[in-house]
């Protein structure tokens, strides 16, 4: 049977036969990343350290494809670039998806806080400075994409520590961004993925059955190549509850806690309720 020809593709970096590199790849953003790739013919290396995540992993896209490594660790993750530099060239996709959800508040133990850190934003650093180097170094397309959270820009109060990472993730990703284009003219781009709430293996360990106003992964991704097909850099995702007006007027508010003066996280803050639910109003 012949095999079906790639779909067209919505980014000249999404090409049949180059590299995707998908961390966090076998289970939900990730996961559902790594098969739209695929679709469009690229050879793929996903990449995840849970072991439930890897069997599925290994079950899908096969052994040659998979690589059971810890982002945290710089070391693996610069040998297994070295290693897929070798063999496949510069990648044409890297996308640093995997992230915990487990680090607690401001106040939490300092073990909670150093491994998210070390999973959520160092191993988004390594993801980066393994394998980008070699793509803008290069001279074919290149797409960057790092997954980063509402909560890294709304910042709801309860996990600070994951805040702190999305909030990270979003920095890095502006300056690489901006960093890429300056060397490559544009060649490679950067962009920031940005979920709305979604039912992924994080959501899972809480609510066995997808809520009614949760995204899908795939829904998640088929918005984040929409986005890369515009040349949008924050490719921001709805679900099914939260309109983009609602999101619009929650990232304003928030930003307005600095050029208005109010209390940190005044969205919260019981002497702003009645203001802040005037502006949801549009008041």
């Amino acid at each position: 049977m012949t095999a079906p020809s790639p779909l067209p593709a919505p980014h000249p970096a999404i090409a049949s036969g180059r590299l995707a590199v998908v961390t966090g790849g076998g289970d939900g953003i990730g996961f559902a990343a790594a098969q739209a790739l695929a679709r469009f013919g690229m050879q793929l290396a996903v990449i995840d350290h849970a072991p439930e995540a890897l069997r599925r992993a290994h079950d899908v896209f096969g052994a040659e494809a998979v690589h059971d490594v810890d982002v945290a660790d710089r070391g693996a993750m610069n040998a297994l670039a070295t290693d897929l530099l070798g063999r496949h060239g510069p990648a044409g996709v890297v996308m640093n998806n995997a992230a915990i959800g487990s680090g607690g508040d401001a106040l939490s133990n300092f073990e909670a806080w150093d491994h998210l850190l070390g999973v959520n934003l160092m191993g988004v650093v390594h993801g980066v400075q393994a394998f980008v180097p070699a793509m803008a170094e290069g001279d074919l397309p290149g797409l960057v994409i790092n997954t980063g959270s509402k909560q890294g820009i709304t910042q709801p109060p309860g996990n600070t520590a994951y805040n702190v990472s999305k909030s990270a993730v979003k920095s890095l990703t502006e300056g690489l961004a901006h960093t890429l284009r300056e060397r490559t003219g544009g060649r490679v781009s950067a962009h920031l993925l940005i979920p709305g709430f979604t039912f992924t293996g994080m959501i899972r360990r809480h609510i066995a059955q997808q809520p009614a106003s949760a995204w899908t992964p795939e829904q998640v991704v088929e918005t984040m190549l929409d986005g890369v097909g515009r040349g949008a850099f924050y490719l921001w995702c709805l679900d099914n509850e939260t309109s983009w007006e609602t999101d619009r007027r929650r990232v304003l508010w928030n930003a307005q806690d600095i050029t208005e003066g109010r209390p940190a996280l005044s969205r919260w803050h019981p002497d702003w309720k009645d203001a802040f639910a005037a502006w949801m109003d549009g008041a």
